[in-house]
């Protein structure tokens, strides 16, 4: 049964596809575009309406036309150029993605000189929203957002995903179905951009514990012995061999850093205890960055999150010339030579 609200989705990747899926079992009506026409055949056979071109795209939206773009955020203002002019007064464009707040501010002023609403949705979920749902930080005019409300709260989990805050009065907000108006143009991908901030801190958090407890068998390993090796001190005390991948599961029972990351975590582990079909190559989408920019603006120290940042540059290789500098440093002040692996 439809529930009065049709939306169109461009970009039907990894989350958009399952996010269409989702909102089609609710009775939304999808129209969707993709470059990849598979793509499209795909969601068609699944109940969705097909578009062949932006125009066809376009032509098939009822008004107000609502669009959705999933795009990677180097596309997005390329798509708003080719979709814009076959807009009119009273659509809605909403971007998905992780864009910058700083572009969405950009994007809302441009678009309303032609009376075009903004929304800028973040979303995380990744492959998992169409089973587990999508938390959505949203931004944008209250109006649009309110139009759109139905297919937020078709992407969101629902308010029995999570225990209750027992501090809380009552189901005061949307917040505790899994979706917030957090306020003007750019704010939903701010609330974003600060929470992929702090997914890079307790990422790296994991990891380096995980990596502690993986070398906690150093005393078993006999260490060169000269003046370019620091010696165990204690070897006795690092005598054990431990299993992270169990250690990862009692983790995910009762411990105060339980966490879905953590569940994840233990997946991974399970299915491959060392990890060998990862290079450790770790890349970053920009909201790190951005997240630091933000810091250095407001004044507010962020050491924890900027040094999860600088460690994904160093997982590719970017801190190389760096060490050979100081290792380069070490033979002029010292005639210390490198060690060979």
């Amino acid at each position: 049964m439809s529930n009065g609200l049709q939306l169109g989705m461009i970009g039907l990747g990894r989350m958009g596809a399952g996010m269409v899926r989702r909102m089609m079992k609710d009775g939304i009506r999808c129209v969707v575009y993709d470059v990849n026409a598979d793509a499209v055949k795909a969601l068609e056979a699944d109940g969705a309406i097909g578009a062949t071109s932006i125009e066809d795209f376009v032509s098939k939206l009822e008004k107000p036309r609502t669009t959705w773009m999933m795009l990677p955020v180097a596309f997005v203002d390329g798509m708003i150029e080719k979709i814009s002019p076959h807009l009119e007064k009273g659509d809605i464009l909403v971007d998905g993605g992780n864009s910058s707040y700083r572009d969405d501010i950009r994007r809302s002023k441009h678009l309303a000189e032609k009376g075009i609403d903004y929304i800028d949705v973040g979303v995380s979920g990744g492959v998992w929203g169409l089973e587990r749902g999508y938390c959505q930080m949203i931004g944008g005019p209250e109006a649009a957002v309110k139009h759109v409300s139905p297919a937020f709260a078709s992407l969101a989990p629902g308010v029995g995903t999570a225990p209750p805050t027992e501090a809380r009065k009552g189901h005061e907000t949307t917040a505790e179905d899994g979706w917030l108006h957090c306020g003007a143009n750019g704010a939903g991908h701010f609330v974003k951009m600060v929470h992929n901030g702090i997914e890079y801190g307790i990422m790296a958090a994991y990891a380096e514990g995980f990596n502690i407890l993986k070398h906690a068998d150093a005393g078993k390993h006999q260490r060169d012995a000269d003046a370019e090796t620091t010696p165990l001190r204690d070897p006795e005390a690092y005598m054990y061999d431990l299993d992270l991948k169990e250690i990862a599961e009692v983790w995910r029972r009762g411990s105060v850093i339980g966490s879905w990351l953590l569940d994840l975590t233990a997946s991974a582990l399970a299915k491959s205890p060392g990890l060998e079909e990862f290079s450790g190559r770790v890349s970053d989408s920009g909201e790190g960055r951005w997240t630091l920019e933000a810091a250095i603006d407001e004044s507010i120290p962020a050491p924890v999150l900027a040094a999860a940042l600088f460690a994904r540059f160093s997982s590719r290789g970017e801190a190389d010339f760096a060490n050979q500098v100081m290792s380069a440093q070490r033979f002029e002040f010292g005639g210390h030579h490198e060690k060979k692996d």
